[in-house]
């Protein structure tokens, strides 16, 4: 995985979230959701708009949302392979 792409998404996520902390803070593999960062659905639907505006990726529903925004290492994983076309 991209460590450039990695560190785009964690800046995404904070700002568009607004988050008090810095990028570098969220950890790859850690929850966003939950006991994690402590994201809520409020956060994954604007979380899933800011992907699809800076990085192309289209979630279709909410069964695969759930599982590409478990943490910065599955979304990025799924915006490379939108980036690639073998992600649907």
């Amino acid at each position: 995985m991209s460590d450039a792409l990695k560190a785009e998404i964690k800046q995404a996520i904070v700002r568009c979230l607004r988050l008090p902390i810095q990028p570098e803070e969220i950890e790859d593999r850690a929850a966003l959701f939950g006991e994690g960062l402590g994201l809520d659905s409020i956060d994954a639907l604007e979380l899933v708009l800011e992907l699809e505006r800076s990085f192309g990726a289209v979630i279709d529903n909410e069964e695969a949302g759930g599982r590409i925004l478990r943490s910065v290492d599955t979304i990025t994983e799924f915006v490379e392979q939108q980036r690639t076309g073998s992600g649907r």
